[in-house]
């Protein structure tokens, strides 16, 4: 068994845990933001990296000393260095090189968007390569196959907002305030979702990638109509992008090699309607359906200390001059798509 520190500052949550090769969480913290940032319907960059800068060292010995370890006992330490926002991704990642550095272990520059993806074998130990990716957060939205550490192959991406952004953007217009997804989730079962007559962008047209803006668009529309009631408003939207996320899988899976496997993993897998309509989208072609616990869908360190465990037990580490990623995709050699594609 061996102990990787892991660190994540890629937003607006400072977390760090510490992960063994066997699927133990020994210790984590995670510091919110929240408070900070919801005056502003959203986060804003110079706060979030300030914060991260001032928690993250003590955070760091607060979770050293909840498990009874010291920096001589880790096997490596891992950190995000992309992508995210770069300031925060820095603060996490140069603290990470000095940690390394000194203890004289390996760093492990982690893909943030490789934490969500490898994360679900964290929780399952049965869970095997190859399977298929469902990764929806803030800042992506992506369909992949998940072959091996490391190994990714995009299959469909956004070319526009991520479903994330979406369900922020509209609870910023129902004044909902931040963060916005749970709250959207929550004001959508007091509501109709057949009520509010809402576009499904590309679904129908054969290709696999998404599309919310326009949707986006259709909600402001609703709601400065003043026909509509909030609650359906929430419940139309969350409808509509469900309709889309499940009618682009199709197209997707359809066009690709089987895979016994469907996950779910970033912080739109928390929403409880999105994970029971995928179970059973799963069960319907015979997949079998997985999703991290909800401690694991939204930004957290345990993922990056467990793809720093998967790494290392790979025989993978990074020098210590890797340079922090604003944009860093997981599957680099996909071809770009029209729009905002370049989010991939």
């Amino acid at each position: 068994m061996a102990v990787v520190l892991g660190i994540e500052s890629s937003c607006d949550e400072t977390a760090v845990a510490l992960v063994t090769t066997d699927r133990q969480i020994l210790a984590q913290r995670i510091a919110s933001q929240d408070e900070a940032h919801a005056p502003y319907g959203g986060v804003v960059p110079e706060i979030a990296a300030r914060a991260h800068a001032e928690r993250l060292a003590p955070m760091i010995e607060t979770v050293m000393a909840d498990a009874g370890l010291g920096y001589r006992d880790l096997a490596a330490v891992a950190a995000t260095a992309g992508p995210g926002l770069i300031g925060g991704v820095m603060v996490g990642l140069v603290s990470a090189k000095a940690l390394a550095m000194a203890a004289g272990k390996p760093l492990l520059a982690i893909n943030h968007l490789e934490g969500h993806a490898l994360s679900p074998r964290l929780a399952d130990s049965d869970l095997e390569f190859p399977y298929a990716l469902l990764l929806v957060s803030g800042g992506h939205c992506q369909i992949l196959r998940v072959e091996g550490v490391g190994q990714y192959r995009r299959l469909a991406t956004t070319i526009d907002d991520a479903l994330g952004e979406a369900f922020d953007k509209t609870a910023k217009i129902l004044g909902l305030g931040y963060p916005g997804g749970p709250a959207v989730e929550r004001l959508a079962r007091e509501g109709d979702p057949m009520a509010v007559p809402l576009p499904r962008p590309l679904v129908g047209s054969g290709e696999p990638h998404f599309s919310f803006a326009g949707l986006k668009s259709a909600v402001l529309r609703a709601k400065d109509s003043g026909r509509h009631s909030d609650a359906d408003i929430a419940a139309g939207f969350q409808q509509a992008a469900l309709d889309c996320v499940l009618d682009r899988l199709q197209v997707a899976l359809d066009n690709s090699a089987a895979m016994p496997s469907l996950v779910v993993a970033g912080g739109v897998a928390a929403n409880q309607a999105i994970r029971a309509a995928l179970e059973e989208f799963a069960a319907a072609r015979g997949m079998h359906f997985v999703a991290p616990p909800l401690a694991l869908c939204t930004d957290n360190a345990a993922m990056i200390g467990w793809a720093g465990c998967e790494r290392l037990e790979s025989g993978q580490d990074d020098p210590l001059d890797f340079q922090a990623r604003p944009r860093w995709p997981l599957d680099p050699e996909a071809e770009p798509v029209r729009g905002a594609g370049y989010k991939a």
